[in-house]
C-alpha cells in the first residue's frame, strides 16, 4: 500500500509542470548599484517610496503618543 502511493507521489512531484521565470538579477544589481544619489530604501520606486512614508509617519505618531501616554502617568489624578 505505501509503495504504491510513493510511486504516485513521486510521479506527482516529477511530472509536475514548473514555471521558468526570467532571471532578472542583473538587472536589480545595476538598478541598486547606479550612483543617481538616490537612498538604497528608495531605489524599488513608488512602492518603497510609500512604504517607507507609511513607515515614518506609523514611527512619528507612535513617538508621540508614546510621549503623550507619559506625561499623561506622571500627572497625579485630582482627588475630589
Amino acid at each position: 500500500m505505501w509503495g504504491g502511493l510513493r510511486q504516485i507521489s513521486q510521479r506527482t512531484i516529477s511530472t509536475a509542470s514548473r514555471r521558468q521565470l526570467e532571471n532578472r538579477v542583473a538587472e536589480k544589481q545595476k538598478l541598486f548599484q547606479e550612483d543617481n544619489g538616490i537612498p538604497v530604501h528608495l531605489k524599488g520606486g513608488l512602492m518603497d517610496a510609500m512604504l517607507y512614508r507609511l513607515t515614518m509617519g506609523l514611527t512619528v505618531f507612535g513617538t508621540a503618543y508614546v510621549i503623550y501616554e507619559l506625561c499623561v502617568a506622571s500627572m497625579p489624578k485630582k482627588q475630589k
